[in-house]
């Protein structure tokens, strides 16, 4: 009981954590802008990563060759890539839109495992819980019945936002497929490595590499101890639970945007946001029975 007890603990704090992440770096490009950001941020996860290893006594950096190329593919793909593009949405994507939008990454998972990987069958509770975040999307990315009815679907950034989801996704599978042994630690530590040398030798050509605002460093503290917590979380309880205990985090998004940055949140998009719950919920009754699906963020 006490282990399912710090699995649910660690997995609402991260939710609260990629909650947190969007506003941080919203406030951050108040004086700076979405890249320099993203390179602060990996830097500084980095440096979490490295100071959880060591107060927990996990040193062993070792990795077998089997391991390098998925830790370099999620660095260079769920990080630099995704990541990157994400932060550049939140320059004109509500928060709110972003978070939920971000969590429709079970659809991108079990998709790609039905059609790429040929590994899955798809059952009815798929099909529904796929719908049903679908209409979730839409309800969130039109925020009104008057842009649904022009078929008014979201923004460029909105967009920008699902294609990032849909790299996590294939890092997620990524993850689950190669690295289930390695520490979470180390995974993180290697994941933001990567992006953090890209960023570095792109901004040190451009003569531009610097620290902003204290925000930046915040954020990646936060995307940090959250990469940390979700990947103890999993090691303790089902796939499942961690699903359902994931979607706190468009909530206190919600909370969050509308308190520090005033961003007002519509009827549709709350409707949305309950209708992802239940997509969540269908979608998981496969993921019960079959193990543990991974967060590629």
């Amino acid at each position: 009981m006490e282990t399912k007890q710090t699995g649910v603990l660690a997995v609402l704090l991260a939710s609260m954590m990629w909650a947190i992440e969007p506003v941080f770096a919203k406030l951050s490009y108040e004086n700076s802008d979405f890249l320099q950001t993203s390179a602060v941020r990996a830097i500084v996860v980095v440096l979490t990563a490295l100071l959880y290893i060591f107060l927990r006594g996990k040193g062993n950096f070792r990795v077998t060759r089997k391991e390098v190329y998925p830790l370099a593919y999620i660095g260079l793909v769920g990080t630099v890539f995704a990541d990157l593009i994400y932060f550049f949405a939140l320059t004109s994507v509500p928060v709110v839109n972003a978070v939920l939008i971000g969590h429709m990454q079970p659809v991108f998972i079990i998709l790609i495992a039905f059609f790429i990987l040929k590994e899955d069958r798809l059952t009815k509770y798929d099909y529904l819980g796929i719908l049903l975040m679908i209409i979730s999307g839409l309800l969130v990315t039109t925020k009104t019945a008057e842009n649904l009815a022009m078929l008014r679907f979201g923004t460029f950034g909105d967009l920008l936002v699902l294609a990032a989801t849909a790299a996590w996704a294939t890092t997620a599978i990524a993850m689950r497929k190669y690295l289930r042994n390695l520490d979470a630690g180390i995974i993180t530590f290697y994941r933001f490595l990567v992006a953090a040398i890209v960023f570095v030798i792109y901004l040190t050509i451009i003569s531009a590499i610097h620290i902003d605002n204290i925000y930046q460093i915040l954020v990646g503290i936060v995307v940090g101890a959250g990469t940390i917590l979700y990947y103890e979380g999993l090691k303790r309880i089902k796939a499942a639970q961690v699903s359902a205990l994931e979607l706190s985090a468009p909530f206190f998004a919600a909370v969050l945007a509308l308190l520090i940055l005033g961003e007002q949140v519509t009827l549709m998009q709350i409707s949305g946001i309950f209708l992802l719950t239940a997509g969540v919920y269908f979608m998981s009754r496969k993921e019960n029975a079959e193990g543990v699906a991974e967060r590629g963020k």
